[in-house]
């Protein structure tokens, strides 16, 4: 009998490039056929097919509370009977500025936008044109969306400027960004050392989950927010993977470091699209309509993302939520570590609030070079096994995993029972 998920994707690739809408939908890097999801409740979503899986990718972030929570549904319903968008300001919009200020006291005002890509672009156009310098500085391995100065890699020699890593990115875009190694203050130091006056912006995410979870040291953070203030460069924190999703005020707030500009998303919009990029009221001052720094969206502050975004801000503030959150993913970390070494597979996992990360390696890596020098097809296989048992994990080796807090023992002890047979099979 043919999987309807197999028709799908056939269909699907007709009218679409590679049947999907984003490429790690694909399955491209573990191979095999994209499941095509129907439905979702809680820490479950189910598949054309009608077979359940255990999520662990929460719509890669944003399901922090669970699928169709009934706050956020019931949020959604009421905002999209009042009307689906106006093109005009909402008291929602307000709310919500206000409530992201109070849980960051890092941003004294915020723009709304609808996706991750859109606030990282506008976060880099504000940073230079605030400061009237041209070269940014990037991270090899970190993601800050698709826009043309941010789709560029390591050039071909150390303090190089980077390559496009896409079709269609001008060199003439490459060559205003550094990229440099994540991890590495020493790199730092060497470049501001060279061009500090030159550098508009740094941007980094200080938690990385698109390399899988790399976790920043406190050295690499303290050096590089010391270095922008010593030269009038704007530090930029992406938190829009590990804003509210590493704790309440974020991965800025759990290593004690203050940056100018903060990019948010995911968890903010609570499933739906939207995204924030703030921080101090004298850079943002140079945004439309008040400064010369353009940027528009006809649905920046949609009312009903909002309704679901502000309903989830609500939702995750309650006493405990981060406390459990994280608890539970620590567990899920620390059974598929167990389940590996019972196994006898190379293999490590870590966690952060209710990222993780899981690495076919002997120790957690601290670089974009170290998280290539694990094991892909060791992932592959495993990845696989555990789609066969019911787990759907990231599709891909260098993304990180996501724990809601609906994942409760239950589901860890049914995940940890399938990773045993998965492991089993790697021996």
């Amino acid at each position: 009998m043919t999987s309807k998920n197999d028709t799908l994707f056939s269909r699907a690739q007709i009218s679409t490039p590679g049947g999907v809408n984003s490429p790690v939908r694909a399955f491209r890097s573990v191979g095999g056929t994209p499941r095509f999801i129907t439905r979702a409740q809680g820490p479950y979503f189910w598949d054309a097919d009608d077979r359940r899986y255990i999520d662990y990718i929460g719509s890669w972030g944003p399901a922090i509370v669970g699928h169709t929570h009934p706050a956020v549904v019931k949020a959604v319903q009421d905002a999209a009977a009042r009307g689906l968008s106006f093109g005009a300001p909402t008291e929602g919009e307000i709310e919500m500025a206000e409530e992201i200020c109070r849980i960051l006291p890092s941003v004294e005002q915020v723009r709304l936008v609808s996706s991750g890509t859109e606030a990282g672009m506008s976060a880099l156009r504000l940073a230079r044109g605030a400061t009237g310098r041209d070269t940014i500085i990037k991270f090899e391995g970190c993601y800050h969306g698709h826009a043309d100065s941010l789709l560029v890699k390591a050039g071909s020699g150390l303090l190089t400027f980077g390559n496009p890593t896409s079709a269609g990115v001008p060199e003439d875009f490459a060559k205003h960004t550094l990229v440099l190694d994540y991890n590495n203050p020493q790199q730092l130091e060497d470049i501001f050392a060279r061009m500090g006056d030159k550098i508009a912006c740094v941007i980094v995410e200080p938690v990385a989950g698109n390399m899988n979870l790399v976790r920043a040291t406190p050295e690499f953070l303290q050096t590089m927010r010391r270095l922008c203030s010593q030269h009038g460069t704007v530090l930029i924190f992406d938190e829009v993977m590990c804003g509210f999703r590493v704790g309440l005020g974020g991965a800025q707030t759990l290593y004690g470091i203050t940056p100018d500009l903060t990019v948010m998303g995911k968890v903010i919009g609570g499933g739906m699209p939207v995204a924030a990029f703030g921080g101090r009221k004298d850079l943002m001052k140079h945004l439309a309509p008040l400064g010369p720094v353009y940027q528009a969206g006809t649905l920046s502050g949609n009312p009903v993302a909002v309704a679901a975004g502000m309903t989830t801000l609500k939702l995750i503030q309650a006493p405990g939520f981060y406390e459990s959150l994280s608890t539970q993913t620590a567990k899920l970390a620390q059974g598929l570590s167990a389940a590996a070494k019972d196994a006898g597979v190379a293999f490590c996992a870590d966690s952060v609030g209710g990222m993780f990360g899981l690495y076919f390696s002997e120790r957690v890596p601290a670089s974009y070079a170290e998280v290539m020098a694990c094991d892909k097809n060791k992932f592959n296989v495993f990845f696989h096994a555990m789609l066969d048992l019911g787990v759907y994990l990231a599709p891909s080796a260098f993304e990180a995993g996501f724990v809601s807090a609906q994942h409760d023992d239950a589901v860890i002890d049914e995940t940890l029972a399938a990773a045993r047979k998965a492991f089993a099979s790697l021996r």
